[in-house]
């Protein structure tokens, strides 16, 4: 449809979107748009009761609260830019109450399963190399994947161990540990030269065809590690961002530091950590206090 192009540009210009949240409203969309024709309708028809029609079949489907409240912000943002257009009078994804989230508390790896994690890559290899750079960096920053890969060459500065990286428009610094230093001077002096296309190529962390590297290549790498090191829990990229926080809050990290180096619009995000320790405390508590 049209204007789903003129919609996808809306929300990266004006909206500024993450390209995560990009490709999951415009999923989003094109399900309703497809529900929609089905039942015979077009978007510029349909009422709240149509909203809330669609909202219960997602239901139906077995589709989980988080990602029904997601569909519904996506409707919602959809609506207020055909608002915008004056292809609608009214928002009928304003109505209907979001499904009731039950937030999560994240998996976190322990501080030795870190280590037997970061150790996995052979650094002697040029892949490995690249592999124990790219994990350590994720380590040492809590970066989200897609800010990982796409950092560029001058994000990073060396020899003041940190890096730069943007998110929607705003920069943060981020310290490095000497190991990822070092991880990060290997993989650039001896490493990335041989395997890069094109002299000018900017990207930080290029794949072996010299290109930069992608979400899938990354997470193929991820859970390749996973295996070789016999870890049971579910590493996810987001892991890593996790087990930093986690770990920084510990060891006597303040949150609003945390919610700095994690990119946080709202401290609310950050708070989870705490959550987090507390349980931890608390499985301490029962299995080590005698009346417990």
């Amino acid at each position: 449809m049209e204007y789903l192009t003129e919609y996808e540009r809306y929300l990266a210009e004006r909206k500024k979107a993450s390209p995560n949240t990009l490709s999951s409203y415009l999923r989003d969309i094109r399900q309703y748009l497809a529900w929609l024709s089905e039942e015979g309708l077009t978007p510029e028809q349909a009422a709240q009761s149509d909203v809330e029609r669609y909202i219960k079949v997602l239901t139906s489907k077995g589709k989980s609260a988080a990602t029904v409240t997601r569909s519904l912000a996506s409707l919602k943002s959809f609506y207020t830019y055909l608002l915008g257009t004056g292809r609608v009078l009214v928002n009928p994804a304003k109505g209907p109450a979001p499904a009731k989230v039950e937030r999560k508390l994240p998996h976190i790896l322990t501080a030795k399963e870190v280590e037997l994690f970061l150790e996995q890559p052979d650094a002697s290899d040029a892949k490995g190399c690249r592999d124990r750079a790219m994990l350590e960096l994720l380590y040492a920053t809590g970066i989200r994947v897609s800010e990982l890969i796409g950092l560029n060459l001058d994000n990073v500065n060396l020899s003041a161990s940190f890096i730069r990286c943007s998110s929607r428009g705003k920069e943060r610094i981020i310290p490095l540990y000497p190991a990822a230093v070092r991880a990060l001077q290997d993989y650039l002096e001896h490493v990335r030269p041989q395997v890069i296309e094109h002299v000018d190529e900017r990207a930080l962390f290029v794949n072996m065809n010299g290109e930069r590297m992608s979400r899938q290549g990354f997470w193929k790498i991820i859970k390749h590690y996973q295996e070789t090191a016999g870890i049971q829990k579910d590493i996810t990229p987001h892991t890593l961002r996790h087990s930093f926080a986690a770990h920084l809050l510990e060891n006597g990290a303040d949150l609003h530091s945390i919610q700095e180096m994690l990119g946080h619009a709202d401290i609310s995000s950050t708070q989870i950590y705490a959550q987090l320790v507390n349980q931890k405390l608390k499985d301490v508590y029962q299995k080590a206090h005698p009346r417990a």
